[in-house]
This record gives structure tokens, C-alpha cells and sequence, in this order.
């Protein structure tokens, strides 16, 4: 079986993958570091909030264990170490002691034996020593532990009087040293961790909220990104079309031309050249019937008709597509070329050339063939020049063809030689490479320069006969 082949993207698909992939990173950059940085700083919030309440339950607890010490220090500090009858009148009064919904004071001697727990009387008389929470966490033997060192805080879970469910509770103890007595209070803390809850549920809307708009955004600007590309794209396939249509025509006009040019040549030279020697052949049959000795002069005209017009064929021939390109190379076409051109027009040519380190494909051999052959017919036709200056060399960038000539510049000329230059263009744009056209060095003339880039220069032949110069 084999593998899957995905579809080829288009220029305007890669373009707009291009234009949407950084956008899409970026806003999801932009989005997780929202969220991290507001998850912290709502985590610090929090965090300060709870420990801020807890703060105030903690001064809450001690105004209360201060409120209960006040109300029994002077039966404590009168009464001896085993006064039972001050001990019974303590308890009864811490006993008397609640407050809110749950609030109560307890106590437990040394030993682990609970003495007071008005809310919840079940732990009255018994000894808790050991005893644990749900979690593990000892809750008996540390109060007593803190209250022998004087005073702390304890938390833990512990059964809420109002609702007998199991809640953290903040305790705060105190020692009474000469009793051995732990007397404590404790608030829940149920209502700080609800409150705490709540704002973190608050943040993560918050957070999820910020989400939702940073999408809605980056929606937008995709659909915007993507909506202005699928505007491009029909904008730019309806050039394409019109420049397709208006590329056709061209070609079409261009063979239409081509045919043109070689029906007047075969009608012009071939045809004629053909019917004289039908002429003289005719006359050669007619003296021979004859008789007459000149009919032999009548052959060898005819000849010599004949050799004109295998001539000619072997000149449209060339005109069509040289040979020497092919078996030869740019360099021996381009000097034949000018060669032909010097012979036809009478003007000077300068052809200079250098041998290539590599070979030119055919596509730019071809191409700066070509576009040499319109400048000069350009030259011939329009600029009225008395030297010309044909160059073709190879550089580091790739190769270069230099047509330079001493005539009328391009916007001097009388007819616009603007088809021709469009067809070098073209020529040329299908190779990757530049065309420049400037005034000559002193001014005058024009200036023709055709490059193609090193991706047409093919390495050289390990073996194999010695090419020839500019190939």
C-alpha cells in the first residue's frame, strides 16, 4: 500500500499559511501567559486574603480565651492545686460560656480527660488521650502539648455542633500549670475556605472569560486574515486570467506573424527562384528539341537557379531554428548570427565572447539566442546605428548577453519596438533572469542586457571533446 500523498498547497494557500501560523502563535503565546500570570497573581491574592481572615480568627480567639480567663483568674488564683470546689465553680462557668452558633470553651486535664464541652457532652468524663482526626492528625495529646508550653493554635478536622459534619477547626489553648488543665476555643474555618473557593471559581471564570475574548479575537483577525486573501486570490486569478488571455493572443499573433513572414519569404524567394528555373528548363527542353547548342547554357542556369534556391530554403531554415546552436553552441550561433546580419544590413559587429567554465542548458541558450536576434532586428529596423557591439560572457552570477549600439535610443526611435521588448521579457523571466535596457555609455544608443542566473549553467563533462567558446 502506498503512502498517502497530501494535496501541493498553492502560492496564496502557502502565503496565507504563512500570515496565519505567526498570528496563532503569537495569540496563544499572548493567551497562556495571560492566564499563568493571572492564576498567580490571583493565587497571591487568595492567599493573602485567607491568611488575612485566618489572622483575624486567631485575634478573635484570644480576645475570647481572655474574656473567659477574666471571668474565673480570681477563683484560680485564690485556690489551692487541689481545690475541687474552685475546679467545679471554673467549669460550670466555662460551661455558661458559648456564643454564636457553635462557639464554646472546653478543657482537658493533663491526663487527656475532657472537663467541659457544653456543645458536645458526649466527651465529658472520658479520656481522649491518642485521639485523632479523620486525616491522622492528633488532635488531644498537642492541645495538652501547647497548653503545657503556655499557649498555641491548633487545626484539625472536628464534627461542627451545628451541622455535625466534619469541618476544620482553629483552636487556640492556654495552661492553667497549677491545675494541669488545658482550657481552649476554636472557631471554623469553613467560611474562610468557602470565601476562598469562591474567589478562585471567580478567577478561573475570569480567566476563562479572557480566554473567550482572546479567541473571539484571534477569530477575527483570521477570518480577516483569510478574507483578505480570498480577495487577493480571486483579484490575482482574474490577472492571471486576463494576462493568460492577453499572453494567448500574443501567441497567437506571434505565429500568425511567423507564418506571415515565412510565406513572404517563400513566395518571395523560393517561389520565384522556382519558377525561373522552370523557365529555363522549359528552354533548355525546347533548344535541345532543336537542336541548338545553347540549350547546355539553359541547363546550367537552370543549375544555378537551383543552388539559389537550396540556399535560400537553408537560410529560412536557419532563421527558424539555427543548427549551429544545437550542434555548436551559443557562441558560434550568436558570431554566425552576426555574421548573417552584418552581410544583410552592412553595418559593423563586434562580436566578443569567452569560454564558459560550464555549459548553458538549451532553455538559455535558446533564450539569449533569441533575444540577440530582436535586438538586432530591432537595431536594423529602427535605430540607425554604424557599429554594434554583441557580447556574451559567463560570471559568478551566471551568464550575460550585452547588445550595445550607437544609434537612436529607445524613446527616439520612429516606431515602438515595444513587442519585441515584451518578448524578451518574457523570454527572459522564464529563465529567473533580469533584462536591463539603458542608454548607451556616452548617451547614445541603447544599452540591452540579458542575464540568466547560475541555476542554467550545467557542470562541466569529465570527458568528452572541447566545447566551444561561450557554450
Amino acid at each position: 500500500m502506498g503512502a498517502m500523498r497530501l494535496p501541493r498547497l498553492s502560492y496564496v494557500q502557502r502565503l496565507l499559511l504563512v500570515a496565519a501560523l505567526p498570528l496563532i502563535l503569537a495569540v496563544s503565546a499572548i493567551a497562556v501567559l495571560v492566564a499563568v500570570q493571572s492564576e498567580r497573581t490571583a493565587t497571591r491574592e487568595i492567599e493573602a486574603l485567607e491568611t488575612a481572615m485566618i489572622d483575624a480568627k486567631r485575634r478573635e480567639l484570644r480576645n475570647y480565651l481572655q474574656l473567659a480567663r477574666t471571668s474565673f483568674i480570681t477563683l484560680y488564683g485564690n485556690a489551692a492545686p487541689n481545690d475541687a470546689q474552685a475546679k467545679l465553680r471554673v467549669t460550670q462557668i466555662l460551661s455558661a460560656m458559648v456564643y454564636g452558633t457553635d462557639g464554646f470553651f472546653f478543657v482537658y486535664d493533663y491526663d487527656g480527660v475532657n472537663l467541659v464541652a457544653p456543645r458536645q457532652t458526649w466527651l465529658i468524663g472520658r479520656d481522649w488521650s491518642g485521639m485523632t482526626d479523620p486525616n491522622g492528625t492528633a488532635v488531644t495529646d498537642t492541645l495538652i502539648d501547647l497548653a503545657r508550653s503556655g499557649s498555641g493554635y491548633h487545626s484539625y478536622e472536628w464534627p461542627k455542633p451545628s451541622t455535625g459534619r466534619e469541618a476544620t477547626v482553629l483552636t487556640y489553648v492556654i495552661g492553667l500549670q497549677d491545675w494541669q488543665w488545658a482550657i481552649g476555643t476554636g472557631v471554623w474555618l469553613d467560611d474562610v475556605l468557602a470565601q476562598a473557593t469562591l474567589a478562585r471559581a471567580e478567577v478561573r471564570e475570569r480567566v476563562r472569560e479572557q480566554f473567550l475574548w482572546i479567541g473571539a479575537i484571534t477569530l477575527a483577525a483570521l477570518l480577516a486574515v483569510f478574507g483578505s486573501g480570498f480577495l487577493i486570490t480571486v483579484r490575482e486569478r482574474r490577472l492571471a486570467d486576463a494576462k493568460l488571455k492577453a499572453l494567448t493572443q500574443r501567441v497567437f499573433d506571434t505565429q500568425e506573424e511567423e507564418r506571415g513572414r515565412v510565406a513572404r519569404e517563400l513566395h518571395d524567394s523560393i517561389s520565384q527562384l522556382l519558377v525561373g528555373i522552370r523557365y529555363r528548363l522549359e528552354l533548355a527542353r525546347r533548344l535541345t528539341a532543336k537542336g541548338d547548342p545553347k540549350a547546355e547554357g539553359a541547363v546550367d542556369a537552370a543549375i544555378s537557379g537551383l543552388q539559389g534556391a537550396l540556399t535560400e530554403v537553408r537560410r529560412i531554415s536557419h532563421d527558424l531554428r539555427p543548427g549551429v546552436l544545437d550542434d555548436l553552441g551559443l557562441g558560434p550561433a550568436l558570431k554566425s548570427l552576426c555574421e548573417a546580419f552584418e552581410a544583410r544590413s552592412g553595418l559593423t559587429v563586434e562580436f566578443r565572447t569567452v569560454v564558459f567554465r560550464n555549459r548553458l542548458d538549451i532553455e538559455a541558450k535558446t533564450a539569449l539566442y533569441r533575444i540577440a536576434q530582436e535586438a538586432l532586428t530591432n537595431i536594423e529596423r529602427h535605430a540607425g546605428a554604424s557599429r554594434v557591439t554583441v557580447q556574451v560572457f559567463g560570471h559568478r552570477r551566471g551568464a550575460t548577453l550585452r547588445v550595445t549600439d550607437d544609434g537612436r535610443g529607445i524613446g527616439e526611435r520612429g516606431k515602438d519596438p515595444g513587442l519585441g521588448l515584451r518578448n524578451m521579457a518574457e523570454r527572459i523571466e522564464q529563465l529567473d533572469g533580469t533584462l536591463l535596457i539603458s542608454p548607451g555609455p556616452d548617451g547614445r544608443g541603447t544599452v540591452i542586457e540579458a542575464s540568466v542566473p547560475l541555476s542554467h549553467l550545467l557542470a562541466p563533462e569529465q570527458s568528452g571533446p572541447v566545447r566551444q567558446a561561450a557554450e
